[in-house]
């Protein structure tokens, strides 16, 4: 009985908040480690400089592992009754990471074990959902409280949309150059580019959406879980919109640059969001029922 509750014990020690945190932080670090210095290109047989199929695979598992696990951290949210922001918030926020995992799966077979150039896949199904989920994940904790933000602060989240809108605009309002084309049949270039446009708009809309999330929430006692929610979302539009310059103007562009390091990133900062808010949530539960004790 006792080796029973010991067992117990340690594998609650292993996966503490700080643990998680120092967990996550690390594979972050790692990860920009790992795009700054394995991300050289290398002369192939045929004279064309390419990045190692070896570093393009471990692009993709650092990617997908920060989905994964930010998936599974935002659903232990939804399984605890005490959780702040409320369950549902965070059922359609982790179900959002786990369709990034899986898109971020098939996206990296199509492009590494069958070579193929993936503007339009099966990947695009997964992706869509997630950017529909996490707007419905975002609005629903923005509909949990009462906005009364200030005049300035209304200010800040006018700018911010503004400034995202004409940079996203900018990046993927003019046409790709000549080399960096992709010959591809009429309909899947129209479907192509609803497809950019709907994830252009979306990036932009959850940068808005997470920055009145993080001046609801500021000040709060969950206000920090909130400001890596709003920094994931960020980190989200930076790679979704390096990605979109570089394809149209990059020629001959190849996964793996340095700058998609934000997209690891992002996950990351989803799950220590989700980490952090479950911890709040629970200390703040342990000083109700000790109050009510009294």
């Amino acid at each position: 009985m006792s080796s029973a509750y010991n067992k117990t014990q340690r594998n609650k020690s292993m996966f503490s908040t700080q643990n998680i945190v120092l967990a996550s932080m690390g594979w972050g670090v790692l990860a920009l480690l790992y795009f700054m210095l394995f991300s050289a290109r290398i002369p192939d047989t045929d004279g064309i400089e390419k990045r190692a199929e070896w570093y393009v695979i471990g692009t993709n598992i650092f990617e997908a592992m920060a989905y994964l696990g930010a998936g599974i951290l935002c659903l232990r949210n939804w399984r605890s009754a005490q959780i702040v922001s409320g369950r549902n918030v965070w059922l359609s926020i982790g179900i959002g990471m786990l369709s990034y995992f899986l898109g971020g799966i098939i996206f990296g077979y199509t492009e590494i074990a069958l070579g193929k150039e993936p503007i339009l896949s099966f990947a695009d199904v997964f992706f869509v959902a997630t950017y529909v989920l996490l707007g419905v994940g975002m609005v629903l904790a923005v509909a949990s409280r009462r906005l009364t933000l200030d005049k300035w602060q209304w200010a800040i989240v006018l700018a911010i949309a503004i400034l995202g809108s004409a940079l996203a605009w900018l990046i993927s309002s003019q046409p790709p150059q000549e080399a960096a084309k992709v010959a591809i049949l009429t309909w899947e270039e129209n479907t192509a580019a609803i497809l950019n446009w709907f994830y252009i708009v979306s990036d932009v809309l959850l940068l808005v959406i997470a920055s009145t999330l993080l001046l609801a929430f500021w000040g709060g006692r969950v206000s920090l879980s909130w400001r890596m929610i709003a920094a994931a979302a960020f980190s989200l539009y930076v790679a979704d919109m390096w990605f979109k310059y570089a394809t149209n103007w990059i020629p001959n562009y190849q996964s793996g640059e340095i700058l998609e390091v934000f997209w690891v990133w992002s996950g990351v900062l989803f799950g220590l969001g989700a980490v952090l808010e479950h911890d709040a949530s629970i200390n703040r539960s342990r000083r109700a029922g000790g109050r009510k004790r009294t």
